[in-house]
């Protein structure tokens, strides 16, 4: 076959089968790499390398490997018990050292002789508590494997907690979680649709080829090797909620085109062509808005960015591509599965509500922005991993809240000083053990007895706090991992370490000098973000109407609808996640700015033909369903995951975007209509209504361009076509052959009947 001469559009229905083979190989491919896409857990992974946490986080794993924390806590246990289960801890792969009181305390003594005020720290009223330090990380799967082996250990005597169970568990409980939501939100979703479609299987093609965009997506991301726990939660659902608008345009415009009596292969041509430029400017706005996240120094931005604008894309192409072959396969059964529509045809009556409305709401918005504005930077924030590890709800944190009410709070630091003597080392380990809020300074300068050299001790033993360039000192703060009393400590600890080592690079690792440095990187991080990801929706829009205006008409409700979103944890007083501000910015906007663009689009069509007033009731009267559809898609997902995770980080951002993608439907069929008639004069062009109609005019006189035919393969399929005829020419014959003789059969019978009637009636004469 020849194709010279024929369009993208011909390309992709002439060669659909091709397309179809060609998905299929794809999704079989993702499939096989899904399992080996990497998920990381730990927010410090994201600190860019100029940060003084990753800094000393690459030495710590060079001298020392930075090790995981656990924290246990024995119920209704004596002493000598306590110390039997320690010793059993401690002997578990993978443990490094368990921190309890028989370091400095002799257990075995008379219990006259053991003063238990020193040591209520560790143990009190029949309880233990016990700090783990790991050989390796968190997230290490020898320190996953040593964790449940302590849990196994402990059973019912106890408690576990710490950053490494959380990690430990943190995986299968995203998992888990996200998938329950997937499930539900693609029921949820199939209602949504039957409600909104007519036909009982378009919701099917719907999640179809959203199913194979995001599967392709997921399995794709191995070329990241690794990616976010946050990206492999939301994703999906993301991906899901945020593009079946593009499917929606394409079968509706297919339907009209139908519709007019055009053949389906021309009909798709022409729906092809129509809604390129709004299924192409939807993902385009959405895609910019993902990847202004990949401008954030913070990793984690990137590496969210890359992954929901390439699963948008994919999404596109999918729809684009695929979509089409699977319409024309399955159209008959579209056409068979028809039912009557559930919602009202006609919404004149909410549009014109929405234009009595437009003057109290636009009074309401202006009252309300500057506030909303100034409040979103003063909600109490989260910065660093606690907020993904120990979240309401999950049993870590309630073993946590448990630890804390008997023994306090613990928050494990680690301090990287030069190797270049004892005696400052110790000295400075000693005072840092004399501040109030510290439990314990460890060195090994601190704990080597008095005239024993190092050298005389293993280097199993030495190692753990020595390397050949540094010294290692742990440190138990009495606080949070974040808080601004852990803020404080760190920062007195780091003044006191400088004190004693002035002229030298010294390091304070742990989860609160990693929090600062989150919270340093991220702030400034927002503003950048936030207004690229504005600058950059704004240009996709100029580009796509051809005005320099329309822009900021149409970027008005979402703009306010974000301010609005993001200063309600301040005005509720809830403690948030300052990563999910950043983030659901520019999902907001991304996902949310197509209802501005089809409504705006709506508001110009019907300007066309009539006054202001009108423009704007006919506007809201065609937008609603598809708004309302696709608002309703998004804050399905995005609260599945708000009402069904708990893990504070994914929860807090499910909320973020559900409450977003309301407040922005909202605005844009209660505000935008307003705005579209303030500024009619400078966004309606007189000729706008003669273009839009030429525009369609050359789309359906442009004619599907079969493929060339060869002069050897046109006699080939001549050839085969009289074949096929000569076979139905001689079932035919056969067929006709055989009811002559039935006929014959049946008629036999009634000449023999007739001629004995007649020899009957001869007889009685």
């Amino acid at each position: 076959m020849k194709l010279k001469g024929h369009s993208a559009v011909d390309l992709i229905i002439n060669k659909r089968k091709v397309i179809e083979k060609i998905f299929t190989v794809l999704v079989i491919l993702s499939l096989i790499c899904l399992p080996m896409v990497g998920v990381n857990y730990d927010l410090t992974k994201y600190l860019p390398d100029s940060s003084p946490s990753a800094q000393a986080l690459d030495i710590m794993e060079k001298e020392f490997t930075y090790p995981g924390m656990g924290r246990v806590m024995l119920e209704d246990v004596t002493l000598y018990e306590a110390k039997s289960i320690k010793d059993r801890i401690a002997d578990v792969p993978g443990v490094d050292m368990v921190m309890w009181c028989d370091t400095t305390t002799n257990i075995y003594g008379s219990s006259e002789f053991i003063d238990y005020a020193n040591i209520e720290d560790y143990y009190k009223d029949g309880s233990a508590y016990m700090d783990v330090i790991f050989l390796e990380k968190d997230s290490s799967p020898r320190t996953h494997k040593a964790v449940r082996e302590i849990e196994q250990l402990v059973g019912d005597r106890g408690l576990v907690a710490g950053s490494a169970v959380s990690d430990t568990n943190l995986g299968p409980t995203i998992n888990a979680e996200v998938a329950r939501v997937m499930v539900l939100a693609v029921i949820i979703i199939f209602l949504i649709l039957t409600i909104t479609t007519t036909s009982w299987f378009e919701p099917v093609l719907f999640l179809s080829v959203l199913g194979i965009a995001i599967i392709i997506n997921m399995g794709s991301n191995i070329i990241f090797g690794e990616i976010s726990f946050l990206s492999n939660a939301v994703g999906a659902v993301l991906q899901l909620a945020c593009s079946m608008d593009y499917s929606i345009f394409l079968l509706h415009a297919f339907s009209e085109e139908k519709a007019n009596g055009v053949q389906p292969e021309q009909a798709m041509a022409n729906a092809l062509r129509s809604a390129f430029s709004s299924i192409s400017a939807s993902g385009a706005t959405t895609i910019v808005g993902f990847l202004a996240l990949a401008l954030m120094e913070f990793g984690i931005g990137p590496d969210m960015g890359f992954v929901l604008a390439k699963g948008i894309a994919l999404s596109l192409l999918t729809v684009l591509l695929l979509m089409p072959a699977l319409i024309l396969r399955f159209q008959d059964v579209v056409a068979k599965t028809r039912h009557r529509s559930f919602i009202p045809t006609n919404l004149r009556s909410f549009g014109e509500f929405t234009y009595k409305l437009r003057k109290p709401v636009l009074i309401a918005v202006m009252i309300l922005i500057i506030p909303c504005y100034v409040a979103q930077g003063m909600a109490d924030f989260t910065y660093g991993n606690e907020a993904v590890a120990n979240s309401p709800g999950t049993p870590v944190y309630d073993a946590e809240q448990q630890m804390n009410a008997k023994f306090g709070q613990s928050n494990m630091m680690l301090a990287l000083v030069p190797l270049n003597g004892n005696v400052t080392e110790k000295a400075m380990s000693e005072e840092l053990e004399s501040l109030p809020y510290v439990r314990y300074a460890m060195g090994l300068a601190g704990v080597l007895p008095d005239g024993i050299p190092e050298d005389f001790l293993p280097e199993s033993i030495t190692g753990m706090l020595h390397s050949e360039h540094w010294a290692r000192i742990i440190l138990n703060v009495r606080s949070a991992g974040e808080s601004a009393d852990a803020f404080r400590y760190a920062d007195e600890i780091r003044a006191i370490i400088n004190r004693y080592y002035p002229d030298e690079q010294t390091y304070l690792v742990g989860v609160t000098p990693s929090t600062q440095d989150i919270k340093d990187i991220i702030v400034p991080d927002n503003a950048r973000v936030n207004l690229i990801s504005l600058l950059g929706v704004a240009l996709v829009v100029a580009l796509t109407y051809k005005s320099a205006f329309l822009p900021l008409v149409v970027l008005i409700p979402i703009e306010c609808a974000v301010f609005i979103n993001t200063a309600l944890p301040y005005i509720y007083g809830q403690r948030t996640m300052f990563l999910g501000f950043i983030i659901v910015s520019c999902i907001q906007l991304g996902a949310t700015i197509d209802y501005s663009i089809l409504l705006t689009g709506n508001y110009l069509d019907a300007r066309s033909q009539g006054d202001k007033k009108e423009a704007a009731i006919r506007a809201v009267t065609v937008s609603a369903e598809s708004i309302l559809t696709s608002g309703l898609i998004l804050m399905t997902v995005a609260y599945g995951l708000f009402f069904m995770t708990s893990v504070e980080a994914i929860s807090a951002l499910g909320q973020l975007i559900g409450r977003g993608a309301l407040i922005s439907l909202l605005l844009v069929l209660f505000l935008l209509p307003c705005c579209l008639m303030i500024f009619d004069k400078w966004i309606v062009k007189p000729d706008y209504a003669q273009k839009k109609h030429a525009k369609m005019n050359r789309i359906r006189a442009t004619k599907l361009k079969l493929p060339t035919l060869s002069e050897l393969h046109q006699q080939r399929l001549l050839l085969h076509e009289q074949i096929k005829a000569n076979r139905r020419a001689r079932h035919r014959a056969q067929l006709e052959h055989l009811q002559k003789l039935l006929h014959r059969k049946n008629a036999a019978p009634d000449a023999d009947t007739a001629k004995e009637e007649e020899e009957h009636h001869d007889e009685n004469n």
